[in-house]
């Protein structure tokens, strides 16, 4: 049988699909993309912005018109908090909540002892079964849709910032035992990863008795010999010195994300969030400090209840003093079930986008800046996809988060997930590259 899947959202997300897809793999089913012909499809949905249910829906509607006879199972934070806009897609769509989404590494197993069809009847009876829900139990054999490896390690949030829906739908901050986490890293390492990037809803929220996520990146460094790791975000209040001199450590890569969301302090205090515009600027000070020249992406809302054109001023002149690398730029939506759901003070529509699109420019002109200095210098680079037009041509990503096409890599180098050098000949998106050896 064939099984495809379609991930909405983030890192987090990414993972769980990819432990559901190695559930499949090793109940014998075969992946196919989502664009073909499958017995199941499994879509896991997104509720950060309006614009990813809309695209989920589309989707969703697409795959249930096209593929009437197919299992199409949704879940996610979406299916978490409106099970009924999804449900009512298509007849052959079961909604399988969030918090019960570990549920379905099940359902391979049960689809090949009971058949696609007794599932159906059954009208997604594992999503009602009395089975141990584990945030953790997660795991991965072999990935399937990424050549790094994903360690999930924290997840859920206590921050309640009034624009985010996450916590409705992902519950309380939760951590995994720091032991278990390092042995799933040591796994990892093991079965051939160079690579892992460490996932979270807030990841610096990671806590589990007097351990936090300086003393759990020490323990995976000190039990694995040359395991490189990323992380995902980082909450800009949370980046202190305990953690940066962890930070520093040569397998850690220079690539940080933090979601700065308004650089106006009226705005950040509207927003609930935890920081305020000197607290950023302190964060990244401390980064750049133990690494050298980092790509550093930050988060901006834009549009916000009540932001005035010096509110947005606020934030552009934050980024382009703090010379960010990307930008990702949100307009506001609100979002049901938020404080900030009926904004008391809307911005027009037409004024968001107009802001959103000078963030816009600044980011290329930010990343464009950054890729430049990174010309005539050598990175590591994970190999992802071959390239397209010569032999030992690779694609891939560089330790600074650089997509990067490599010519002249060698045979015996020349596979998904492989660790090289490379020195950046051309800057670009993607930089050009030439191989000049492995770590």
């Amino acid at each position: 049988m064939k099984a495809a899947f379609h991930t909405f959202g983030c890192k987090l997300n990414q993972y769980e699909t990819e432990a559901l897809a190695s559930a499949f793999t090793d109940q014998g089913f075969s992946l196919v993309g989502s664009d073909q012909p499958a017995d199941v499809y499994l879509i896991n949905t997104c509720t950060v912005t309006t614009k990813s249910e809309q695209k989920a829906r589309r989707l969703i509607r697409k795959i249930s018109r096209e593929n009437p006879e197919a299992l199409l199972v949704v879940t996610g934070c979406y299916a978490q908090l409106n099970p009924e806009q999804l449900a009512v897609l298509g007849e052959n769509i079961h909604v399988v909540s969030q918090e019960r989404k570990a549920s379905l590494l099940e359902l391979p197993r049960m689809l090949q002892q009971r058949g696609i069809e007794s599932y159906k009847a059954g009208g997604g009876a594992i999503d009602r079964r009395e089975v141990s829900i584990d945030p953790f139990g997660y795991r991965v054999r072999r990935f399937s849709y990424h050549s790094r490896a994903f360690l999930k390690v924290q997840d859920g949030c206590d921050y309640g910032c009034s624009y985010c829906r996450v916590p409705l739908a992902r519950g309380r901050s939760v951590s995994i035992e720091p032991e278990e986490a390092v042995r799933r890293a040591v796994r990892l390492e093991q079965s051939g990863y160079r690579e892992v990037v460490l996932t979270g809803v807030n990841l610096t929220a990671y806590r589990y008795g007097d351990s936090d996520l300086s003393t759990l990146l020490a323990g995976i460094l000190a039990r694995t010999q040359g395991l490189r790791l990323r992380l995902s975000s980082l909450e800009p209040e949370m980046i202190n010195s305990q953690l940066t001199e962890v930070i520093r450590d040569p397998r850690v890569r220079p690539h940080f994300h933090l979601p700065i969301q308004s650089g106006s302090e009226r705005v950040l205090l509207s927003m609930r969030r935890r920081y305020r515009a000197e607290q950023v600027a302190r964060a990244v000070e401390l980064l750049r400090g133990v690494k050298h020249d980092p790509f550093l992406a930050a988060d901006v809302i834009v549009g916000f209840s009540g932001e005035t054109d010096s509110d947005f001023r606020a934030s552009y002149e934050l980024v382009e003093s703090l010379g960010f690398s990307k930008l990702h730029v949100f307009p506001f939506s609100p979002r049901p079930g938020t404080d900030a759901e009926h904004p008391r003070y809307p911005v027009p529509e037409r004024i968001r986008d107009e802001r959103a699109h000078e963030l816009l420019a600044l980011s290329r002109s930010l990343l464009e800046s950054y890729t430049n200095r990174w010309n005539g210098k050598t990175v590591e680079v994970v190999l992802e996809v071959p390239g397209k037009g010569a032999p030992g041509a690779w694609r891939g990503l560089s330790e600074n988060y650089l997509r990067v096409l490599t010519r002249d890599v060698p045979p015996d180098a020349s596979r998904a997930g492989y660790l090289i050098r490379a020195m950046i000949q051309q800057p670009g998106d993607p930089c050009c590259a030439v191989f000049v050896g492995t770590p």
